[in-house]
């Protein structure tokens, strides 16, 4: 049987028509770009540069500033092997693993170092040629006779005679010319599959297609443009055209560090979804998520909404370990303008944080005109590790009184509480002193780490004052840099389970009262704050943090920081102890002196009152958003990109080449996040309509009239009908913006409306199909992927919005996706996204994507022939088939292919089936399994997955 199986789906499978990929390495560049080039102006070019060898300071015959100096090395060999991290001599001296260091005065972040090894692993894209003295962009002038930033003017529609719409005739003129034809128009059952997938991404039912068939023999043009009404006015809409949205803001519910959790991120995903169902204008949405929380508000709905769209400036995937602030920030704000700037004008501005761009009319000054804008913009709370901003959402004014009172409520028992800690702390002291001991790491138990094995931020002083230490004695800091000094303990892990954490120190006077020390485990992130003043309660050395769950070969550590901290911080060890080994511990805690105090009890029952209030008091909605700086004033240009090394004042604008009229002026108390929201969205903008015309007309062709949909610089793709591309933005504008009269008057057009078959001398002609004179087929995506075979099942559930996962969830590390709902409310969790989505080429989420990649490779195969879930869904549709008793088997394999396919099968198709399925034993266990297979292998073949 399973051999059967296993040539059936090679057979089907192998059907699939290899699909043109039109994938640039736009993304392999960009990467180059922000996280690269910037690491190596600032940290190398000193001495591994043309300037270098000018200045003569170039070390080792190394040139990093060009590719050709990177691949060809210096005196030791080549530098970089693309596709190969670990042999790369560059990558190993970032890792101060051998003999030759880089950079020599420190080494880099290991966030830094992860980049340069992904990026070598990637093939090391470089797009530089020589020197970077030698390359010079488009001056403004030059730029401005560039058709991406010439005005949109509406242009004459051609007079063409065959043409049924305005859009037909750019169309028909270009093809005609080349002496060639559209191709015959699609059937109606294939219009209807195409339609339903493009318009709400789920397969239509076979009652609708039977339905449209038969209201198409009889008027077709009305049965097609009510169609096209119906699943614009669908809810299902929007989740399909959010979901595209959603790849452009780079949407995610977790960061990579850690993987912390965005608990509110679901928010702005649900926003997304009711922006394109209420067809809300364009400009709109644009002025909501860049400036929400700063335009005024009709309704407090209204103002909850604006609130959440700026969760859109919140969702970048930053390092917040970053230890140096300054850089964080601009960091932050970079990652910011990359999204913006892709994402709404199709533009590489980030590519000028550097050094002006190198291809484009963007000099650095424009790039920090428009960083100032976002710089006081703020977007992080900031301590050892930064975390993110959420902010309470208005309530109704009654629910609003009662949120108000248990607020007050709370804040009165902590101060309380806060009060009495202190005055209890006193009344309970050891009755013996600390003895001055050392313990061998050996003679302890559990898992032990060592000061001396802790990565270290900043610098710390090593010690054995004290006389009581583990190991060859502690580490300690001093005032000189406080908060930029940290400690990493990071376990390995032998076995899964729970484990007591303690912290070996000394106390003394000179101590910290309150060193706060973050335990990272599988139960989440916890920070807790040890009083150094007061002896360890386990044999006067060690201090108990909790017991924590830890998984093998899971995330977790500890973290000890100084920031916020007045005397000295001390670290000796931290160790991991199975808390079934306690009871066997001889090691006993020194007896204390207990003195019964009425202040005591009364703390008791305060913290229990606390714990009640705050389980049971009413929760205030929270969601991810920005805030405005204190302090509101202009960037000046970083040179080379370095924080520390600032010049001229940037003051804040926009891109020069882009710009018509004069600057507006910039409030003084603001960001100027209003005035870059109006300039974005405004109809004088060359690039904004542009730009999303181009990405609708890509999501419903699938690819653009611009096939850089990311990119309309001058290296990205020209358009292939540029009258057509501002034809469609000048009506998109004139029509309020609106993108369901903008997708209905594509998809309205004879161009949409044409078979993928063509004539073979269109195809020689244009094999690429550039002139768009026949459909394209194309491979479903993987949530239309995901969301049919579900539907197919019987499982699919339909239930719109809110969280889908539970709140109490901390990190997103090996999180099991078990939902079965519209995979647009399937959580997008950066270190745990779903096995389909990793192989049927979901978004990256944390870069603007307008474009995924579209492969079809071995892994695919594999994975609809082996993933669990498509073994289970195939097992629930067989049992769903076979439970109808009014149709026999030929009926219920027709039944199967439409329901996956959307067609009867072919009479080949069904001597294969029936013959299968013939051979299936009659226990219905095994009959099960066999219908379960022959399911799977719809599943599996080319005619599922693409879309004609």
């Amino acid at each position: 049987m399973l051999n059967r199986s296993r040539f059936f789906f090679t057979f089907v499978f192998g059907l699939v028509a290899v699909v043109p990929s039109y994938a640039a390495d736009d993304k392999g560049i960009a990467f180059f770009e922000s996280k690269i080039r910037p690491v190596l102006v600032g940290n190398c070019y000193e001495c591994h540069s043309a300037e270098a060898v000018a200045s003569k300071k170039l070390k080792g015959g190394l040139l990093l500033d060009s590719r050709d100096g990177l691949r060809k090395g210096g005196d030791s060999g080549a530098a970089i092997i693309p596709g190969k991290s670990k042999e790369s001599r560059l990558i190993q001296a970032l890792h101060y693993t051998g003999e030759t260091k880089m950079p020599p005065k420190g080494k880099l972040p290991d966030s830094v170092i992860a980049d340069f090894e992904a990026w070598v692993n990637m093939g090391a894209p470089d797009p530089r040629a020589g020197g970077i003295v030698k390359q010079r962009g488009l001056s403004i002038e030059e730029g401005r006779a560039f058709w991406a930033y010439q005005p949109v003017r509406k242009p004459a529609v051609p007079q063409v005679r065959d043409a049924r719409s305005e859009i037909d005739a750019f169309i028909l003129e270009r093809i005609e010319a080349k002496g060639l034809r559209f191709a015959p128009e699609a059937t109606p059952a294939v219009l209807v599959r195409r339609l339903s997938y493009d318009l709400i991404g789920l397969p239509p039912s076979p009652d609708e297609i039977d339905a449209f068939i038969k209201a198409s023999n009889v008027k077709p043009q009305a049965a097609y443009e009510e169609l096209v009404d119906r699943l614009l006015a669908s809810p299902h809409f929007g989740e399909r055209w959010g979901r595209h949205w959603l790849d452009i803001a780079r949407y995610a519910e977790s960061i990579t560090l850690r993987g912390s959790i965005f608990k509110e991120a679901w928010r702005y995903r649900d926003y997304v979804i009711d922006t394109f169902n209420q067809d809300v204008p364009f400009d709109r949405f644009i002025r909501e998520q860049i400036a929400g929380d700063l335009l005024p508000a009709e309704s407090l709905a209204q103002k909850r909404r604006q609130l959440i769209a700026t969760t859109y400036l919140a969702l970048g995937n930053n390092n917040l370990e970053e230890q140096d602030k300054k850089q964080l920030v601009m960091d932050v704000v970079d990652e910011q303008l990359d999204a913006i700037s892709k994402g709404f004008m199709g533009q590489t501005i980030t590519c000028a944080r550097c050094h002006d761009h190198k291809f484009d009319p963007i000099p650095t000054k424009d790039y920090y005109a428009l960083a100032g804008i976002l710089r006081n913009t703020k977007t992080l709370k900031h301590s050892n590790v930064s975390e993110w901003l959420t902010m309470p959402l208005p309530a109704e004014p009654d629910r609003e009184k009662v949120l108000k009172e248990y607020e007050a409520s709370v804040a009165a028992i902590q101060q309380e509480i806060a009060s009495l800690k202190p005055v209890v702390a006193k009344g309970t002291k050891p009755t013996n002193p600390n003895k001055p001991t050392v313990r061998a790491i050996a003679d302890l138990p559990g898992i032990v780490v060592d000061d001396t094995q802790a990565k270290k931020v900043g610098e710390w002083k090593t010690s054995k004052f004290s006389g009581s230490y583990v190991g060859d004695g502690y580490i300690h800091d001093d005032d000189n840099g406080k908060g930029e000094k940290t400690l990493t303990f990071q376990p390995d892990i032998p076995k899964s389970g729970k484990y007591e954490v303690r912290l070996a120190y000394t106390s003394a006077a000179n101590r910290c009262a309150k060193v706060p020390v973050t335990i990272l485990s599988a139960d989440g992130e916890k920070t807790v704050f040890v009083d150094q003043k007061q002896p360890p309660e386990i044999e006067g050395l060690f201090h108990s943090l909790g017991q924590y769950r830890f998984e093998k070969s899971g995330q977790g550590f500890v973290i000890i920081a100084t920031e916020g901290t007045k005397g000295h911080v001390i670290a000796d060890a931290v160790v991991f102890i199975p808390v079934e080994q306690l009871a066997d511990l001889k090691v006993m805690k020194p007896a204390v002196e207990e003195k019964t105090k009425p202040d005591a009890d009364k703390l008791k029952a305060l913290e229990d009152k606390l714990k009640k209030l705050q389980a049971n008091g009413p929760r205030r909605e929270l969601t991810m958003s920005v805030d405005e700086e204190k302090r509101i004033e202009d960037a000046r240009v970083h040179v080379r990109g370095n924080v520390h090394n600032q010049t001229d004042l940037a003051p804040r604008g926009f891109l020069q080449v882009a710009l018509t009229g004069p600057t507006p002026k910039f409030p003084k108390d603001e960001s100027g996040r209003r005035q870059l929201a109006d300039w974005l969205a405004s109809k004088e903008n060359p690039l904004t309509a542009r730009v999303f015309a181009n990405r609708a007309w890509h999501w419903l062709f699938g690819v653009g009239l611009v096939r850089t949909t990311d990119n309309f610089g001058t290296t990205g793709e020209k358009p292939s009908h540029p009258e057509l591309l501002d034809y469609l933005a000048s009506r998109f504008v004139e029509e309020g913006w609106s993108t369901k009269k903008l997708i209905r008057t594509i998809v309205l057009s004879r161009t949409y409306r044409q078979a993928a078959e063509a004539d073979p001398k269109t195809i020689a002609a244009d094999p690429e199909n550039r002139l768009f004179a026949h459909a394209n087929r194309r491979r479903m995506d993987a949530e239309c992927i995901r969301d049919t075979i579900l539907t197919v099942s019987g499982q699919l559930k339909l239930d719109a919005g809110g969280p889908t996962f539970s709140p109490s969830l901390a990190v997103d590390y090996n999180y099991k996706h078990t939902d079965t709902r519209r995979a647009v409310y399937s959580p997008v969790f950066r270190n745990a996204l779903p096995e389909l989505f990793d192989a049927f080429d979901f978004a990256d989420p944390s870069v603007c994507t307008g474009k995924r990649n579209n492969s079809t490779v071995a892994p695919q195969a594999l994975f609809l022939m082996n993933n669990p879930f498509v073994i289970q869904q195939s097992q629930n549709a067989a049992q769903s088939l076979l439970d109808e008793k009014e149709i026999d088997d030929a009926g219920r394999v027709t039944k199967a292919f439409r329901l996956a396919i959307g067609r009867a099968p072919s009479d080949a198709e069904r001597r294969v089936a029936e013959t299968f399925l013939s051979e299936a034993s009659s226990d219905p266990k095994a009959r099960l399994e066999t219908w379960g297979q022959f399911v799977q292998m719809l599943f599996a073949s080319g005619d599922f997955r693409y879309v004609e």
